[in-house]
């Protein structure tokens, strides 16, 4: 286990994470450079210090809205902190943003109508979107590390929650607590973000073979290769 968080460590720059991190980032680079500057983007669920890792923050033609159900710290000038639900931003516009990112969120909001709630939100509010989500057929799950984690009977699941250390999670005695942990994370097929997002491009991120996950984008000049 404590091999398989090393490998899964965004936070730990030789890691798998953090090295797939940095590739998925160039193909957003590389759409984002036919786009016309200035730009306002919408990252919905993310940090500063994602931007920071990923060397895009020295941008003074980019504003960057980190939206979050609480407040995160900001130490430079083009970004901003706001508080809100992703499944409803009635607080903006139709096409507001340039760009609305999200990187491992959509999986974290809810049931399957939370995640089409913020999928509609997502392609209302954005002239362009480009969202990041693990692949629920992933053998490990990306969270608990654990594999298929995802297809465990529920009983088995708060169990190995409750007992175990397990993923990125400590072992919780709250059955409760638990059960919420094990019910706040719902992955994701190929099928369901085609159904969420009509008309889009997958990419399909590979480890080993397999996908482990996907990079959902479109209303971009020019589509990529979606690695079909």
């Amino acid at each position: 286990m404590k091999f398989l968080r090393k490998l899964a460590d965004p936070t730990n720059n030789d890691s798998i994470a953090s090295k797939t991190r940095q590739k998925n980032f160039e193909l957003f680079r590389s759409l984002i450079s036919k786009i016309p500057k200035p730009l306002k983007i919408l990252d919905i669920g993310g940090t500063q210090y994602y931007w920071e890792n990923v060397n895009f923050i020295e941008k003074n033609d980019v504003k960057i809205i980190l939206l979050n159900t609480s407040n995160e710290e900001i130490t430079l000038p083009n970004f901003r902190s706001v508080v809100g639900d992703a499944r409803q931003l009635n607080e903006f516009k139709d096409k507001e943003f340039d760009i609305v990112f999200s990187h491992s969120v959509i999986e974290h909001v809810g049931g399957f109508d939370d995640q089409v709630k913020m999928s509609d939100e997502i392609r209302r509010i954005g002239k362009r979107y480009f969202l990041q989500t693990p692949n629920r057929f992933f053998p490990i799950e990306p969270h608990f590390l654990f594999p298929l984690f995802q297809f465990l009977p529920l009983f088995l699941k708060v169990y190995l929650v409750s007992h175990f250390d397990i993923g990125w999670y400590k072992r919780t005695s709250d059955k409760q607590k638990a059960l919420e942990i094990v019910n706040s994370i719902r992955l994701l097929t190929e099928q369901e973000l085609r159904e969420m997002f009509p008309g889009a491009t997958i990419y399909k991120e590979k480890f080993v073979g397999l996908v482990k996950s996907f990079i959902v984008y479109d209303g971009w000049i020019e589509a990529t290769d979606s690695n079909e």
